[in-house]
């Protein structure tokens, strides 16, 4: 992890997204920065030091998913974000809960490849032009021919021209299968393809494209030729057992709510309970070799509707030791939202109506009219926050996006009466449909 991200600026990078939430961005910027401090520490202490997993709790829309999807692309380590609903109990069929981790380490994989494929880029171009030169001119071709072809090839007067190459087949490849209650069990088998293709040097196949295609095919190629596949998955390894970051999504939804009958439950319970080892520090066995989740770090969510945080297993309790409350949005936060975020929603259709050559023009009172709006369904009805600004968006501009091929040239200006014509009908009638059979 670079050591170039302080707190404070994983925070201010966090507000060109994502508007309020003040006390769930610090701390997971607090996490991010712990693990570049715990890395400068001696070996072992460094052991010692283990992360403070984190549980988000708040209701939908605020944010929470938002914040996971961000801090991925500030991280710079293998991040994995997943459902707690998509997993069953260990012994049932469906997918257990070390999963993650094999998952985990397949993003790392490609994250280590891409970074190690730079340090070879100059020596994979050279390679890959060879290649270029051989399907355009063929190996036996004299120097000098192949010089004054290079020239052009430089010059890009080629790049139109297409031409046929080999390239690696990783289309087939020999299938592997779950054995039923047996969760990862094709892990521990030989893969008999990777034997094979080794011993008959790998599977090709032809593929016509146009020169300046085919650079990039194969510089990719040529780069992981020069890259030792061992040291990839050892360093990818070790990236996820010191960076790793997992963010369990939907974790209320493995909750047996309070004074529910609490049977075996193969998606709740069960799960929590196959959660407690990875999240403590276990060892799981992958097809690259076993990896530790010890020091990887995860942050928990849920919006706690209908369950509560206590009724997660006091364990489990006890392994998410940081607690965070999202705040429900208010008018004033959904005004924010339409305007001040980098990509909002006001500056996502202006861009969208512009490439048919319409102008999209919001007035003050507008922006208010639909933060008016979204917050009043959302009190009426359910409060699904900032997402119901995206239902009063579309039916806002749902007749304008329509006819917006005919409307070229033309600058389309909204204001509160607009508003209120359109979408405020969605307010009245919102809550009239639970009384149609």
């Amino acid at each position: 992890m670079s050591a170039a991200f302080s707190p404070r600026e994983i925070v201010s990078e966090l507000d060109r997204f994502i508007v309020g939430q003040h006390d769930a961005k610090r701390a997971v910027a607090i996490a991010l920065r712990n693990r570049w401090r715990r890395q400068q520490l001696s070996e072992g202490l460094r052991d010692e030091v283990l992360p403070k997993n984190i549980l988000m709790i708040g209701p939908t829309g605020v944010g929470k998913t938002e914040i996971a999807r961000r801090l991925a692309r500030l991280a710079q380590a293998p991040f994995l974000k997943v459902e707690a609903t998509k997993f069953t109990e260990v012994g049932y069929v469906g997918r257990d809960v070390e999963q993650i981790i094999r998952d985990l380490i397949e993003t790392a994989i490609v994250m280590t490849r891409e970074r190690l494929r730079k340090q070879v880029t100059a020596r994979a171009e050279l390679a890959a032009e060879e290649r270029v030169l051989d399907a355009l001119v063929g190996d036996s071709a004299s120097p000098e021919t192949r010089q004054k072809f290079r020239k052009m090839l430089r010059e890009g007067a080629l790049n139109d021209r297409e031409i046929e190459i080999q390239v690696a087949d990783n289309s087939g490849g020999m299938p592997t299968f779950e054995i039923p209650g047996m969760p990862g069990a094709q892990m521990g088998m030989v893969n008999l393809g990777d034997i094979f293709g080794k011993a008959f040097g790998g599977r090709t196949k032809p593929r016509k494209m146009q020169v300046v295609e085919s650079y990039e095919v194969l510089v990719a190629e040529e780069s992981d030729k020069l890259l030792d596949q061992e040291k990839v998955v050892k360093e990818a390894i070790e990236a996820v057992e010191n960076n790793g970051i997992v963010f369990l999504d939907e974790i209320d939804k493995i909750c047996a709510r309070s004074g529910e009958w609490k049977g075996g439950d193969v998606s709740r319970e069960g799960v929590q309970r196959d959660l407690l080892p990875l999240i403590e520090g276990t060892t799981v066995t992958t097809k690259h070799g076993p990896v530790k989740t010890d020091h990887i770090l995860f942050i928990a969510s849920g919006a706690f509707h209908l369950a509560k945080p206590s009724d997660l297993l006091p364990e489990l309790q006890g392994r998410l030791p940081i607690r965070v409350e999202l705040q429900a949005l208010s008018r004033d936060d959904l005004v924010r939202i339409l305007t001040e975020p980098e990509a909002s929603l006001i500056t996502q259709y202006k861009a969208l109506l512009a490439t048919e050559e319409v102008t999209l023009d919001f007035t003050p009172d507008a922006i208010t009219a639909l933060a008016d709006l979204a917050a009043e369904i959302n009190k009426g009805v359910e409060n699904i926050g900032a997402r119901r600004l995206h239902t009063v968006m579309e039916r806002l501009l749902e007749d304008i996006s329509f006819t917006a091929t005919d409307r070229a040239g033309t600058t389309v200006t909204i204001n509160a009466a607009m508003v209120q014509e359109n979408v405020g009908s969605l307010a009245k009638n919102a809550d009239l449909s639970k009384f149609i059979l």
